[in-house]
């Protein structure tokens, strides 16, 4: 190749990746709302191909789908997370006028060693002053969480209006993926097909252990007595789903509440409860459920989902499992390439697909089968 021609590929490539650097930063502040629509879109294409095989219009149908998860997922979640900061400024009203009056230390005085506890921590600890400040940040963050509302539901009309577009197109994004693609067909609907089944796994294992949390700890407010066991239930499986809150936002303020109204023995048992039994399944189940449909080891599972959420924030929930499980996959291709030099009558190299059949890294096109979400 002449050295001139040497210079302007080198030029056109540098430009290839500054303009490829400068995409990533754009799609960066994006990076929230293009995951969750990807998530979605993966979880109901199968149903959205069969409304779009009946109504014969992909723009419609990809609208029907839109709105109907939007119905599913976003309302619910804007309305409890309303909710709930508005009922946790009221809580921490309530905690504070409580501490405040003297009913507290009439129902401890029956017991010599609460009361001697009592007194310590009143000496050393403005109990009331404390509580005015958790009801003034609550309430501050009630506030600043309507102001954020636009953001939110920025985030949330983003999400879905990708959704659309990646239900109505997905057949030409797959056709662009496989066209940029440096692998075979073959290896590029493997790694996809590996992405849809972290996907699959990380949502189960999610939904199982909300249903768990919330099923544990409405048993343990019908067992103590406590008001409308089942709702609080269902809100603490909801809020399980949420990778920054949890069920501990309902249990600890009934802790609170119980330990005030002097009913201690009550109080003890369902902060031991959820400590130790609630909040620990999450660690405990999280990663082997993930780990055994995705075939790979808890600790790995565990690093990818925490790690990603440190890391990415709430996206992070897949996209730090999605990280292991597809470089895994890639280590694979590289070790089925170049381990061992193919041999003449060797059959073709082949990489496990996310259904449980091996696919031909050297296949023709043709002979692939689709992927699951074409």
């Amino acid at each position: 190749m002449p050295k001139e021609e040497v210079v302007r590929t080198g030029i056109v490539m540098a430009f290839a990746v500054l303009g490829l650097y400068a995409c990533y930063l754009l799609a960066l502040p994006f990076l929230g709302p293009l995951t969750w629509a990807v998530v979605l879109s993966i979880l109901i294409v199968p149903v959205h191909r069969r409304l779009e095989d009946r109504l014969r219009y992909p723009s419609v149908a990809a609208m029907i789908s839109t709105i109907a998860a939007a119905g599913v997922v976003a309302v619910p979640v804007l309305f409890v997370a309303q909710q709930l900061i508005g009922e946790a400024a009221n809580a921490a009203v309530f905690i504070e006028n409580t501490l405040r009056s003297s009913a507290w230390r009439e129902a401890i005085d029956d017991s010599p060693r609460l009361s001697a506890i009592a007194t310590w921590i009143e000496e050393r600890l403005d109990l009331a002053g404390a509580a005015a400040s958790l009801a003034a940040w609550l309430t501050g963050r009630s506030t600043s969480f309507l102001r954020a509302s636009a953001t939110q539901l920025l985030g949330f009309v983003l999400t879905f209006y990708f959704l659309f577009f990646l239900l109505r197109d997905r057949a030409a994004i797959l056709r662009l993926i496989g066209t940029l693609s440096p692998m075979t067909p073959a290896e590029t609907e493997v790694l996809g097909n590996r992405f849809a089944e972290t996907v699959d796994a990380t949502i189960f294992g999610v939904i199982i252990i909300a249903l768990i949390q919330g099923t544990l700890g409405g048993l343990m407010f019908w067992w103590l007595g406590l008001p409308l066991p089942i709702v609080w239930g269902l809100v603490m499986g909801l809020l399980a789903i949420v990778p920054v809150l949890g069920a501990f936002v309902v249990w600890i303020p009934a802790s609170l509440f119980l330990a005030l109204d002097g009913s201690w023995g009550k109080a003890i048992i369902l902060s031991a409860w959820g400590g130790l039994i609630v909040a620990s399944i999450d660690n405990l189940l999280y990663p082997m459920l993930v780990g055994n449909r995705l075939k790979l080891h808890a600790i790995p599972a565990l690093v990818g989902a925490i790690g990603g959420i440190l890391l990415f924030g709430a996206s992070g929930l897949v996209l730090g499992p999605a990280a292991i499980v597809l470089t895994w996959a890639l280590v694979d291709i590289l070790k089925s390439r170049y381990v061992r030099p193919a041999r003449p009558g060797d059959p073709a190299a082949t990489v496990p697909a996310a259904d449980g059949h091996n696919a031909e890294l050297g296949a023709d096109p043709g002979e692939v089968s689709r992927s699951r979400y074409s």
